[in-house]
């Protein structure tokens, strides 16, 4: 077989085109790149369809346009809400009947205003007959009713004394209530709690989960469970001994003696926690936990079914024996059957582990948050986890995630994490994606969607080759995007779409259009945008309809930035690229740009700090929400996350600490001085609080 040349002929580029599949793109320096032919036909190929010699691809193309000439209906139509849902893109006979078949019973006609929902349409003209699922999508998401301001976590990091080693749960209630209370604060955002895949950790990153649509329950705090109260004899003596042991090592990390450690946290947990499964359920929890199971379905069951597996065969399900492979398939029926109770014990976790998260939103709103929760949907799954194995006739086989190559890293990036194929996604009704939205809406006040232009767009990196090797793929953004209204419209919550990076043309402006807040971070708010840096772009230029903030999990905290540490530690690590002295003089202009601008505005000097000050510059702009980043307001000089350094920086298991390097327990942030002086920025009655009379008004469009 004669492999393809390099640059692909007019077929296969049409072919590649009909499937979504780019076959050329610019760069973030305007650059325009031709994509090669052996990309194109491994991308077709894991869409399923055989581009392999030139005569394969010209055979495909050929399928592809008769089949589009007689195809009476689209894989899925999407329609706004409360306006009459023609379709001007169908073509259909002129004797054809149309209906629509409502999500909640009863018909409508195609010509009448529908009501938001998944519906269905039916199409017949003569003989012929089709049905697809039809979106109705309201035009709009919910947006915040006023300004707010709130923390920004990860839980993980946020331990008290009373903690198991890692902060939970229960920890996050206690955060919102007091900063709630104390702080007017309107919410908490977190990074993913998504459930991770069993086993020692190599990348405890929670932005490459198992499942993004159950979250772990090694977030749940084992003594409010309300069946641990009733444990007895043996069981309590055994529960009591994995407390005492995490007791141990949450004191070490508070004294700064040893580094989060997820796997033990998580294994003295599930220790624990099988224990008091043993309790006998009570009529009432019995039945509140039967209807969990019967809401979430399908997808619980695969989700339950694959934990039990994992713990039997391993994590790394495409190793498993043949016909454990197929979620639907009889052998995993009967293996179902075989694990029951291991089954049974998950589902059982997931139930637990979704009061608490329920609780913990509740007590947010107990004390007044406007929002309460912010949850945080990552990007994508672990090609092995629970979701790969169950959602695997939706995902691209052989691709993953990634980013071309660009200023911030010359080589481009792949994240390890299958794409949806949007074929298959369409062919589904988005149900696979509408689920695990919901599910992240479900004890939230908003939902931050991670490299919200994947809703356009996703780079996909063929497996075994390199980034720069790769291709975008479309996406019906119509419909990803109506998904997403869809499903906040009726968990009536807002979304931050996290929009940094290189950001195709017009996507913000869309997302803008339909309500989707966006994300301003300082480090990248800059006069002449991708023209070149000209300065720090002045608060009232910033955009209205966004999350505006300092940095991110990804950044160096603020201290770190203002002293230059930053530049420091990526020189111990070998990271930098440039020799070290240019790093610190470029690390140094951009600072001082800052404090001037800080400086014209009248915030510096400032007796509090230049930490202080640079959050008042914030509150000048006119940002929907300001976000502090927790370790900014304790002066912790460590960030949580370096890319790219898993093996020589301890990423994902830092606890919040001070400037010194020592860890503040949730139970002491009330009183310190640093959280104190940075609330002031924001409580009532200051001079550029975000509590005032004038910040009680619906926020505008996006205005830069």
């Amino acid at each position: 077989m004669k492999p393809p040349t390099s640059t692909p002929d007019a077929s296969l580029r049409e072919l590649a085109r009909a499937h979504g599949v780019s076959t050329e793109y610019t760069t973030d320096r305007g650059h325009r790149i031709t994509v090669a032919a052996d990309t194109l036909v491994s991308v077709l190929a894991a869409c399923g369809v055989d581009a392999s010699t030139p005569d394969a691809a010209r055979h495909a193309l050929a399928v592809r346009r008769t089949a589009d000439a007689h195809r009476l209906l689209p894989a899925c139509a999407v329609v706004r809400a409360g306006s009459p849902g023609s379709l001007p893109s169908l073509r259909l006979p002129p004797d054809a009947e149309v209906r629509v078949a409502l999500e909640g019973g009863g018909e409508a006609a195609l010509t009448a205003p529908l009501p938001p929902g998944a519906h269905v349409l039916h199409v017949r003209a003569g003989a012929r007959r089709a049905s697809a699922p039809l979106l109705s999508v309201p035009d709009r998401v919910p947006v915040p009713e006023r300004r707010g301001w709130g923390f920004l976590i990860q839980l993980y990091s946020v331990l008290s004394r009373r903690s198991w080693g890692m902060g939970d749960l229960a920890d996050l209630a206690e955060l919102a209530a007091w900063s709630g209370r104390e702080l007017a604060a309107d919410f908490v955002q977190l990074g993913p709690l998504h459930a991770v895949e069993p086993g020692p950790l190599p990348d405890p990153s929670p932005y490459r989960p198992s499942s993004r649509r159950f979250a772990d329950p090694m977030h749940v705090r084992v003594e409010d469970v309300p069946e641990y109260r009733y444990l007895a004899g043996e069981a309590r003596w055994a529960v009591d001994a994995c407390a005492a042991r995490a007791r141990v090592l949450n004191g070490r990390v508070l004294r700064g003696e040893t580094l989060i450690d997820r796997e033990s946290v998580r294994a003295l947990k599930h220790q624990a926690l099988r224990h008091v499964y043993e309790v006998p359920l009570t009529p009432g929890r019995r039945a509140a936990l039967q209807d969990f199971v019967a809401r979430e379905g399908e997808d619980l069951t695969h989700f339950a079914t694959w934990c039990a597996l994992a713990d039997v065969h391993g994590r790394s399900w495409r190793s498993w024996p043949d016909g454990l492979r197929d979620p639907r398939s009889p052998r995993v029926a009967a293996a179902r059957a075989e694990l029951a109770d291991e089954v049974a014990f998950h589902q059982w976790l997931a139930w637990i582990t979704d009061e608490q998260l329920a609780a913990a939103q509740q007590a947010a709103k107990d004390v007044g948050m406007d929002i309460g929760l912010v949850h945080d949907l990552a990007v994508g799954v672990a090609p092995e986890g629970a979701d790969a194995w169950a959602l695997q006739h939706c995902l691209a086989d052989r691709m993953s995630v990634g980013a071309p190559p660009d200023d911030f890293n010359p080589l481009g990036q792949d994240w390890g994490q299958p794409p949806w194929r949007p074929d298959a996604l369409a062919a589904e009704g988005y149900r696979p994606l509408a689920g695990l939205l919901r599910a992240g809406m479900r004890h939230a006040g908003a939902l931050r969607v991670d490299h919200v232009m994947g809703l356009f767009r996703l780079w996909w990196v063929p497996e075994g080759r390199p980034p720069a090797e790769g291709t975008y793929v479309r996406y019906d953004a119509e419909a990803m995007l109506g998904v997403l209204l869809l499903e906040a419209h009726r968990a009536k919550v807002a979304v931050i779409g996290e929009d940094l990076g290189t950001v195709e043309r017009g996507v913000r402006e869309q997302l803008a259009a339909r309500g989707v807040l966006g994300t301003s971070v300082q480090r990248f708010e800059y006069l002449g945008g991708s023209e070149g840096r000209h300065g720090p772009l002045p608060p009232e230029r910033w955009r209205t309809n966004c999350l505006a903030t300092l940095t991110t999990h990804d950044l160096p905290t603020t201290a770190a930035w203002l002293t230059g540490e930053h530049v420091d530690l990526r020189a111990r690590l070998g990271l930098l690229t440039r020799p070290e002295s240019e790093e610190k003089a470029e690390a140094a202009a951009e600072r001082d740009g800052w404090l001037a601008e800080l400086r014209r505005l009248g915030l510096l000097p400032d007796a509090e700090g230049e930490v202080v000050a640079l959050h008042r510059f914030l509150t000048r702009t006119p940002s929907t929400l300001l976000g502090v980043w927790l370790p900014d307001a304790t002066g912790d000089r460590r960030p949580q996350n370096l890319p790219g350094t898993a093996d020589v920086h301890p990423n994902w298991r830092l606890p919040v600490a001070d400037r010194h390097g020592r860890p503040v327990p949730l139970d002491d942030l009330a009183g310190h001085p640093d959280v104190q002086a940075l609330a002031r920025v924001f409580t009532a009655g200051g001079p550029n609080a975000t509590k005032t009379e004038e910040r009680d008004v619906r926020p505008g469009p996006c205005s830069g």
